[in-house]
């Protein structure tokens, strides 16, 4: 190209459009096992380039559906050993709602052979008792699950009293309580208020008053759930005061708390269900519009005792958990534990701001926090000084402090 006249040099701007935002994932933190299958947490943001510097953007700007993980599986080392089960065996009803057993072993994972548990023990365990169900029952057979009895009590003469009665807002959730029988005494001219009031939706809503009257008949939605809570040492019972469920069409009411569970339709007024804890969960599903029950519930002091001194119970919206101190007599192997229930209609965010469980390389450590989500039963295991996020599938949720 010698003979050729060169021309200048010259840099023209291509595109003066910017790089569209897009998602930066930093490294993986440590392991919340330290062996088998655990989760690392990585950070997951939204960036954007403009003149050269990388510049944090809002999440909803950054493509949804290319988002990465916020959570990796991750593996350290094989467990020595692990938890094993049999078989899960019959259910235990022969029509309607039961439930279903197995055993627990601990395995040695070089032997494959069962050894002493206490090697295990460290170790979160899956549930054992699970609910079952055998068909419809037919007409004669009652719906019962070993979970609870219902009782048969005689009719209340007095349910509340017209001051009662206009108690009608929850303290801590500021809920206007459901309308109840006594409404139906008022004078004429009271019956527009009772119309509106019958309709109130109670769905979803978290009761801790320590004795009401629940009206889930007329509600909208087909599946409603309400939510019953007091202090650990207290234990909670529920009456049927009227039920027009039609059983015929699939109509039920579900009752379920940490140590029982209990499902019907057919013979429920004026029946009698003991939680035995201080939770107890309520599940009306209708098909027909207008139909459902009518509960009256109370709390008194436990008969036995089902919680540890150490253990605490949160109720919603918002709270700090701290890890309980054990008091200079109990036992040491003593598992401390937080309960946590919010209204059925909310769900549970936990975050940890700041952990120190020991150190983080030191497997044979065994200071551990263990989050279970009640209504799957699945736990999480946080080790060492991770930072974590967990979120609920449902409105109750256990924590477990390990050592």
């Amino acid at each position: 190209c010698q003979p050729v006249p060169k021309p200048e040099s010259r840099v023209e701007v291509c595109d003066l459009n910017p790089c569209p935002p897009r998602w930066k994932v930093t490294p993986a933190g440590p392991c919340s096992s330290s062996c088998g299958l655990g989760l690392a947490v990585q950070l997951v943001t939204c960036v954007q380039i403009l003149h050269g510097q990388e510049v944090l953007q809002e999440e909803h700007l950054c493509p949804v559906a290319e988002k990465p993980l916020t959570s990796v599986p991750c593996v350290i080392r094989t467990c020595s050993y692990e938890w094993s089960f049999s078989e899960w065996s019959e259910c235990s009803t022969s029509c309607g709602n039961g439930i279903q057993t197995r055993q627990d072993f601990c395995l040695s994972s070089l032997t494959h052979k069962p050894v002493n548990p206490l090697f295990c023990r460290h170790f979160p365990k899956a549930i054992v008792v699970r609910g079952c169900s055998a068909g419809p029952c037919s007409e004669q057979e009652e719906t019962l699950s070993p979970g609870a009895q219902l009782q048969p009590v005689t009719p209340a003469t007095h349910l509340t009293t017209p001051a009662a009665a206009t108690e009608h807002r929850n303290k801590d959730l500021d809920v206007p309580l459901p309308a109840g029988p006594w409404e139906q005494t008022q004078p004429s001219g009271g019956e527009e208020i009772m119309a509106k009031r019958s309709f109130l939706c109670v769905c979803g809503n978290l009761f801790l008053n320590a004795t009401g009257i629940i009206n889930m008949t007329g509600v909208e939605s087909r599946d409603c759930t309400v939510a019953i809570g007091r202090p650990l040492r207290e234990e909670i019972s529920v009456t049927i005061l009227e039920s027009s469920l039609n059983c015929s069409a699939g109509e039920v009411l579900l009752f379920s708390g940490r140590m029982m569970w209990r499902t019907g339709c057919r013979k429920l007024p004026l029946s009698l269900i003991n939680s035995r804890t201080n939770t107890l969960i309520v599940k009306q599903r209708v098909v027909l519009p207008g139909n459902g029950v009518i509960l009256q519930y109370n709390s008194r002091t436990a008969t036995k005792k089902y919680y540890q001194d150490c253990d605490q119970q949160l109720f919603g919206p918002q709270g700090e958990i701290v890890t309980p101190v054990q008091l200079p007599d109990e036992r040491q192997e003593v598992v401390c534990r937080t309960f946590i229930t919010v209204a059925p209609r909310q769900r549970i965010s936990i975050r940890a701001l700041n952990t120190d469980l020991g150190p983080e390389g030191n497997h044979t450590h065994f200071n551990y926090i263990l989050v279970r989500d009640v209504s799957t039963m699945k736990t999480v295991v946080f080790r060492g000084k991770q930072q974590f996020l967990w979120q609920s599938t449902g409105s109750q949720a256990e924590i477990e402090f390990h050592e």
